[in-house]
């Protein structure tokens, strides 16, 4: 199906994009002077930024509503969407709980079963807490002793949550409520639980200011908050973080305490033991990435990437913790172990081979048992259970594959389908590849590959290439509404697993941070190069994609390489190299990036920066940014500054906008209207500028 008849697709009418005004604002960096000539853009609450915002996108929205099958665009898109989605059933005490969304839904809605074939109830539905849907459930845990279940709920996008508290028999929610939640993790002990939370911040600072001296405390179900008893806070480390974890027999309290978002410390108090009243040190930071499974008696299981940079499983002896005394009872493979779950008393350790998922059921004393056959390269989760469980359920999920539900027998290692989707399209009628390219530097890298089958290598495909490449995160294979609609219009969804992320474990990781983050950019250019090369697109026919960390990733390849591509399309994008530690959480991120306070940091940060490499006079791709009012993670001063400087920079005919959403953040618990209405748009754009027809 093509939206777009055989016209050749005239552009628009020159854009007249609003008048930004600029200020004489110069910072000195360890002897360089860098103009920062729109940082009034930076503060979110005033009238003149509100005025460029409303100003910013009437143009982008003027611009679309002239793109004649938008309309068409989003129909098809509800088309697709509006089928039942099921998430992984999970049983707590005497019901089985899982979220499902009937199609359309701004949120899915939590039910629960005492069995799996009877008729579910409403748990909690978070449509209901909000009447523009913008209230989004950010996570639930469970007591142990089966009493009560604490969710975490996030308005509007942001970051903050807050906690209440609902006791299981009668489904009521109590009194409780706690506020001011960032970060955090629930640990239940008895009847109330261990979570982190920062000072209430000024009204004027909610969404901007910097998260300074994270507090663990412990909560008792009933109480109000001011009573909670204060665990941990580090007075001298303000810019470290802190959260807790137990282990399921609730003996072993685990602190983590980090410095940014890689590198751990982890502490522990045996609360069997009368005699420890404080933590004490189990395994110090803050080079490795140790974190605890669970205990066998007295000891911890701990995966950790310390002396294996594609991790293994360790016991260590709390008593005795220093690594000499640490036993190995799963050793590093070649392949990445990416985590592990526990169910039954066993364990189910999930590794990525070429991006993809592989998992494999151990005992505690480290005694492989068998493989879990996947039905085909893709992504699996969910291998988690009580250990007095004889089963759980696990997803799997493909590019052209529907987010399908198996039900799994710990004893036997049946795998049996329990639910699958009905999408309205036929897997049948696209496929997958994987292809491998040699970066820059050498570096064989992987690239996925999807599209309709009879797609031929004409060198004139539309693509869509995809990437994150940092912070340890994988881009394995998974299924999405969005991209089947790109891939039925005759695209190529293209996503390459680049340096930064977790694919190749450890190493892969370190070798696209800090000084090397270039790598990662060299990757991402090397894929579009191949695929030119492979005479699968054209410069002319390629849209790069990317959000957050991949917002930064499309910032700096567009600047880089502005002539290999023909739409960006950069989402709360990281821009400002040089400033990003200043606001909310961004300081955490220095340990991936660096930071633009030391000076031999400073200057490898300066080569990329997207906002500090637009030249002006260089035609770029057609480019729409993308961010929301209420991202308290990548504040929308990123975007903003950078459309500013595009729209100044940019030489050519191609239109340079922003879409500023309201009433939503960074991404997470965004409601099916608005990234149904976003994705609209950004398929329209995307569309439109690569002449996509018949």
């Amino acid at each position: 199906m093509s939206l777009i008849t055989g016209q050749v697709i005239a552009q628009q009418q020159p854009i007249h994009y609003p008048e930004t005004r600029k200020v004489d604002t110069v910072d000195d960096y360890h002897g360089t002077k860098i103009a920062d000539p729109y940082r009034w853009l930076e503060d979110d609450n005033s009238e003149a930024t509100g005025a460029w915002v409303k100003a910013e996108n009437k143009v982008t929205q003027d611009y679309l509503a002239k793109i004649p099958f938008r309309d068409e665009v989003k129909k098809r898109l509800e088309e697709l969407w509006n089928y039942p989605k099921t998430g992984t059933p999970v049983k707590h005490g005497q019901y089985y709980y899982f979220y499902k969304n009937d199609g359309l839904q701004n949120q899915a809605v939590l039910y629960r079963s005492a069995t799996l074939k009877g008729t579910p109830e409403v748990f909690i539905d978070p449509n209901k807490l909000s009447a523009t849907g913008t209230a989004a459930l950010a996570g639930v845990t469970f007591s142990g002793n089966g009493k009560y279940a604490v969710y975490l709920l996030a308005k509007a996008g942001s970051d903050w949550e807050e906690a209440y508290v609902i006791d299981l028999a009668t489904k009521q929610q109590l009194s409780d409520k706690l506020e001011w939640i960032k970060f955090s993790g629930m640990a239940w002990k008895g009847d109330g639980f261990y979570y982190s939370r920062y000072d209430k911040p000024t009204e004027q600072n909610k969404l901007s200011g910097k998260n300074e001296f994270q507090q663990v405390y412990y909560h008792k179900v009933g109480d109000p908050q001011e009573k909670d008893e204060l665990i941990y806070v580090d007075k001298e480390h303000p810019l470290r973080s802190a959260k807790m974890d137990i282990t399921e027999d609730e003996r072993f309290l685990i602190l983590y305490a980090s410095e940014g978002t890689s590198g751990n410390e982890l502490s522990y108090r045996d609360l069997q033991d009368p005699n420890q009243k404080d933590f004490s040190l189990l395994i110090k930071g803050f080079d490795f990435e140790p974190e605890v499974i669970d205990n066998d008696g007295g000891k911890l299981l701990v995966r950790t990437n310390h002396g294996a940079p594609n991790y293994r499983i360790v016991l260590v002896d709390p008593k005795n913790p220093a690594e000499a005394n640490w036993k190995t009872i799963v050793p590093e493979r070649k392949e990445a172990l990416e985590s592990v779950g526990t169910a039954g008393g066993k364990l189910f350790l999930s590794y990525l081979k070429d991006a993809a998922t592989q998992v494999y059921q151990y005992d505690y004393k480290g005694k492989q048992e068998r493989e879990i056959k996947l039905p085909g390269i893709g992504t699996a989760g969910g291998f988690s259970s009580k250990k007095d469980e004889k089963e759980f359920f696990y997803s799997y999920t493909s590019f052209v594959t529907p987010t399908t539900i198996y039900r799994y027998d710990i004893a036997t290692g049946v795998s049996t389908l329990y639910d699958k989707p009905e999408v309205k399209f036929n897997p049948a009628d696209y496929e997958t590849k994987q292809v491998f390219f040699n970066s820059k530097d050498g570096t064989r890298v992987p690239i996925f590959l999807s599209y309709k089958k009879g797609m031929k290598q004409s060198g004139n495909n539309p693509v869509l290439i995809y990437g994150y490449g940092g912070f340890n995160v994988s881009q394995t294979p998974g299924f999405s509404i969005s991209n089947l609609y790109f891939m039925e219009q005759g695209g190529i969804y293209a996503v390459v697993a680049l340096r930064g992320g977790s694919e190749y474990g450890e190493a892969w990781h370190k070798a696209g941070m800090l000084e090397k983050k270039q790598n990662v950019f060299d990757d991402f250019i090397g894929a579009a190069e191949y695929l030119i090369q492979a005479k699968y697109t054209h410069p002319s026919k390629i849209a790069i994609r990317g959000g957050s960390n991949g917002g930064l990733l499309v910032g700096a390849c567009m600047t880089q390489r502005p002539e290999l591509f023909k739409v960006a399309l950069p989402a709360v994008g990281v821009m400002d190299m040089l400033r990003y530690q200043k606001f909310t959480i961004g300081w955490a991120w220095a340990v991936e990036y660096g930071s633009s306070d030391n000076a031999a940091q400073f200057k490898y940060l300066l080569q990329y920066s997207p906002l500090h490499n637009l030249k002006p006079g260089t035609t770029y791709p057609a480019t729409l940014i993308t961010t929301a009012d209420h991202d308290d993670r990548v504040v929308p001063a990123h975007s903003f500054k950078f459309a500013a400087t595009l729209q100044a920079a940019n030489a050519g005919p191609n239109p340079m906008l922003i879409r500023i959403e309201t009433q939503a953040g960074h991404g997470a618990g965004k409601p099916t209207s608005k990234q149904i209405a976003e994705l609209t748009d950004l398929w329209s754009f995307t569309m439109y500028n690569l002449q996509m027809k018949k």
